[in-house]
């Protein structure tokens, strides 16, 4: 629910360290790139991630750890909901596609060739039947969750839809676009009732309160609040230092998140001016965040592919990523460990640490691509005839998977530079070798 301007792809080779351990509270690092989406399951125990590196991760909080990496957009993926079910989700991203994934599942479920442009925004009907999205193609539309299908497109926007929610009471779509005008639909005929008016810029985020009101966040640094049954602007505050790039509002509704191209997430009272907290981050800009349901924590996407907890009441954050007793113990201050750090969740390298999102690492040198018993390759990899070696996994740093394993949906990052190449090289050899 976030708008989303042109990058260039910049994701990353996942070869991260074995499983974060005892992490109810850690961060979530293991995307190669900004993540752009975040949701997390009506149980509370598992977060499903989108990121500019094509892919989809799915997390068990509890643990800190990633259960699956599920691929299957082409390009950036942007959006996630989580259906009511908890074992369901739907991603888009900037290939226009809308997937729906079963958990458990690698394979999408099924495939929505949903808009002409990129689509930067989900949002789920209150009764949990319907996804709103929001596209560059100047269109938003519904998708029943049963099926797929499209139920109505909704179009008058003269610029790029940012966003698209819906009211409370399940009556009313609204939407955010780059021309600065919010809309108000009618559901049942798909009448627009409403256009409202006041952000200088463009409007990037929307979110509504429990009792109807309409909180936006726009480009032109401010929060405000709407009363939709007469679109009357009722309050404004400005929030970040740059645009609000999302909203999100805490179970309770007494309270909302708003995070911005600051680097910052705060926390507020609904009806107060001023925030409650103020977040500082590492990561660069906050392109999504989400409440767990119990409202105890708020997840917060950045721009370095690391998505943050924080305590909700007392805006702290909920701890550092965690290192295992093998790695540190092995080369607490080495580069290559330092650069290896991020992937953490996603692989192990231990003989007994066994296959996670990726396949181990134990043993990887000497060892054919696509033969580790038990791991679900691509068949990119399967048919392969790569054996890794410093030179060959140099060559994915430096050329990227889409030229050293084309057809694989290894994401992908170069190290431009030899030294950070032979240093993460040189830490691989040491923790993976038997």
């Amino acid at each position: 629910m976030v708008f989303r301007p042109v990058l260039s792809v910049l994701s990353v080779l996942i070869l991260g360290l074995s499983a974060l351990s005892s992490a109810a509270h850690a961060q979530l690092s293991g995307h190669g790139g900004p993540v752009r989406g975040v949701a997390v399951a009506p149980d509370g125990q598992r977060a499903v991630t989108t990121s500019f590196d094509y892919s989809v991760i799915l997390w068990s909080l509890d643990r800190g750890e990633a259960n699956a990496i599920l691929h299957g957009h082409e390009a950036a993926v942007n959006a996630v909901v989580v259906l009511p079910d908890g074992q369901r989700a739907a991603t888009a991203g900037d290939d226009g596609k809308l997937i729906f994934w079963r958990f458990g599942v690698t394979q999408p479920a099924r495939v929505v060739e949903a808009h002409a442009g990129r689509i930067v925004a989900l949002t789920l009907s209150p009764d949990g039947k319907v996804i709103a999205s929001a596209g560059w193609d100047g269109s938003a539309a519904l998708w029943s969750t049963a099926d797929g299908s499209l139920i109505r497109r909704f179009e008058g926007h003269q610029s790029n839809v940012n966003d698209a929610v819906f009211s409370p009471d399940g009556k009313m779509l609204a939407t955010a676009a780059y021309d600065g005008i919010i809309r108000l639909w009618n559901l049942a005929d798909g009448r627009l009732l409403r256009e409202m008016t006041g952000h200088e810029f463009s409007v990037n985020a929307l979110a509504y309160l429990p009792d109807g009101a309409l909180l936006s966040g726009g480009s032109d640094e401010t929060v405000r609040r709407w009363n939709t049954a007469t679109g009357e602007e009722t309050s404004r505050r400005i929030a970040h230092k740059g645009p609000i790039l999302d909203i999100a509002v805490a179970p309770d509704g007494k309270g909302f998140a708003s995070g911005g191209i600051d680097g910052m997430v705060r926390l507020w009272k609904a009806g107060e001016e001023k925030p409650v907290h103020a977040l500082a981050g590492r990561g660069g800009p906050v392109w999504a965040l989400a409440y767990t349901p119990d409202g105890k924590r708020v997840l917060a996407a950045g721009n370095d592919s690391v998505v943050r907890l924080w305590d909700a009441a007392t805006g702290q954050p909920l701890g550092e990523p965690v290192e295992t007793a093998a790695a540190t113990a092995a080369a607490p201050q080495d580069k290559g460990a330092a650069i290896f750090r991020r992937c953490g969740p996603c692989h192990t390298v231990t003989a007994d640490g066994g296959n996670r999102a990726g396949p181990t690492l134990h043993g990887i040198f000497g060892r054919k691509a696509g033969t580790v018993e038990g791991y679900p390759y691509s068949p990119a990899l399967l048919d392969s005839d790569i054996v890794w070696t410093a030179e060959t996994i140099g060559d994915l740093f430096t050329k990227g998977p889409d030229v050293v394993t084309p057809g694989s949906k290894m994401p992908l990052q170069k190290l431009v530079r030899q030294e950070d190449r032979d240093a993460l090289i040189a830490y691989l050899r040491q923790v993976t070798t038997p």
